[in-house]
């Protein structure tokens, strides 16, 4: 009885494998007749070349390692072991920065779930019934027990690139998310460094609130001696309850500072962040040259990059659907009376089938998928290279920007030196009686501007050389034999 179940299995293996024979040699015939091959991946020089008119000026190509070596430590260049540990907690309790990596877990599972697209899907189907009839005949049991599986033969590729764009989307999930960490680790940076700037504001502003109660006292001196007019009293009375309005506004800025700084950290916005209370160095000027890989290293670019290779792979995909499929689906089936003869491999009967499904007629659906999935190759490439465009035009701001206001703190320093010399000495001609109140007071403004002026270039010098690390994709030094 087994011999002949043996003989059996044989003979319809190999009708299965004749029958696999011709489908596949169909299939082959057909894949030799299909037209259209994807586009090769697209380059960045390719897409520059191609979508920028302009020619990029050659300081943007060149040899990276004589112009400077490229990490992500950046931060550590400010030398400020404080914005270090605040950045530290940022990353790990900062709740927008927490949904990005939910999102990004959620990309990575439905890409772990496209790789199973190629692999045989099986069930496994356990039952039993009972039948019989109200007069008492005899009851009938049925056990029964089933295992199927499915497969679909990938000839085209279309599952291949279906999977090749899945993975190509969770890389640029991966490339955003980093970006959101550079973004994050930067407006720690920069909230900071602001925190800096809104106290010294303050602390100025206080300054200011003195020095004008100061005149008004001794205008107020000079008043009861006769010397001063009322006018002036009254002058210095308006300007001391105008210096506190400043202070106090000076304060509103410095607590908005604050919480937003622990909202950054993910903590309660209660103000409670003691400040530094003086500007860090700016780092070292930025070495001669740029990393010609400017395209390649930055996040937001990589993830502009792994879009166009899935729309590519997305073409290919609605190419494929085109094409006819084939599947494998199989079955193993039992059925007995007797719960314990339902596994006994002797009364179990098989399935083995192949199908070839040829589209025909959909309306046309197939050729849209593909119309549609070229538009959106072609939308990434632009917005690829409209990616790089504005790459470039930071590059370029924020080397332009860096200069300027290195040139502008070195004029407002000697602008706030000398307005206080010169109030100094109106100070003390005032005592003397050698010049009005009114010259006093006008000298003190410009000094108080330039003073206020030069606080926030020197956190704008700072916010700059963190924004000029974004725009270039990471850190810099000096090659190994200049240091």
């Amino acid at each position: 009885m087994s011999g002949e179940r043996g003989t059996g299995f044989t003979q319809t293996a190999r009708r299965g494998g004749a029958a696999l024979g011709l489908i596949l040699a169909s299939c082959l015939f057909l894949s030799a007749c299909r037209s259209g091959q994807a586009p090769p991946p697209v380059s960045t020089a390719e897409i520059v070349d191609t979508m920028i008119t302009t020619p990029i000026p050659e300081r943007f190509y060149g040899d990276t390692l004589a112009t400077g070596a490229v990490d992500d430590g950046w931060l550590l260049s400010f030398g400020d072991p404080q914005v270090e540990t605040l950045a530290g907690e940022a990353l790990e309790h900062n709740l927008n920065l927490q949904i990005a990596a939910r999102g990004l877990d959620a990309v990575e599972a439905v890409t772990r779930q496209s790789r199973r697209a190629l692999e045989p899907v099986a069930s496994l189907a356990l039952g039993g019934a009972s039948s019989g009839a109200i007069n008492d005949d005899p009851t009938v049991n049925v056990a029964g027990a089933g295992l199927n599986f499915a497969w679909e033969v990938d000839v085209w590729g279309r599952i291949r690139a279906g999977q090749s764009a899945q993975l190509a989307d969770f890389q640029a999930a991966q490339a955003d998310f980093e970006y959101a960490r550079q973004s994050l680790v930067a407006g720690v940076a920069r909230a900071w460094f602001l925190v800096t700037e809104t106290y010294q504001l303050l602390d100025y502003s206080q300054a200011i609130v003195d020095d004008f109660q100061e005149i008004y006292d001794l205008t107020e001196n000079r008043f009861t001696e006769g010397i001063a007019t009322e006018s002036d009293l009254a002058l210095a009375r308006a300007d001391v309850a105008t210096a506190e309005d400043a202070r106090a506004q000076a304060e509103s800025a410095h607590l908005q500072a604050l919480r937003a700084m622990e909202l950054l950290l993910g903590r309660y916005p209660a103000g409670d962040v003691e400040a530094q209370p003086e500007f860090v160095a700016v780092p070292p000027d930025i070495p001669a040259g740029l990393p010609s890989e400017l395209l390649e290293r930055r996040p937001d670019i990589v993830a502009a990059e792994r879009r166009v290779a899935a729309a590519f792979a997305r073409v290919d995909e609605a190419k494929a659907a085109r094409l006819p499929s084939l599947s494998l689906t199989g079955s193993l089936q039992d059925a007995s009376g007797s719960l314990r003869d339902v596994v006994n491999p002797a009364d179990a009967a098989w399935n083995l089938a192949l199908g070839l499904v040829v589209p025909l007629l959909d309306q046309g659906g197939r050729e849209l998928a593909v119309e549609l999935a070229t538009i959106e190759q072609e939308t990434a490439v632009t917005q690829y290279a409209s990616a790089a465009l504005n790459a470039f035009n930071e590059v370029e701001g924020a080397l332009t920007e860096e200069r300027i206001l290195r040139e502008r703190e070195a004029l407002l320093g000697i602008a706030a030196e000398a307005n206080r010399e010169a109030l100094r000495l109106a100070r003390l001609q005032y005592d003397e009686g050698a010049i009005d109140l009114l010259t006093v007071l006008l000298i003190q403004a410009r000094t108080q501007t330039a003073e206020m002026s030069l606080i926030r270039t020197r956190s704008a010098r700072l916010n700059q050389r963190v924004l000029t690390h974004l725009a270039l994709g990471g850190s810099f030094e000096l090659p190994a034999e200049e240091n």
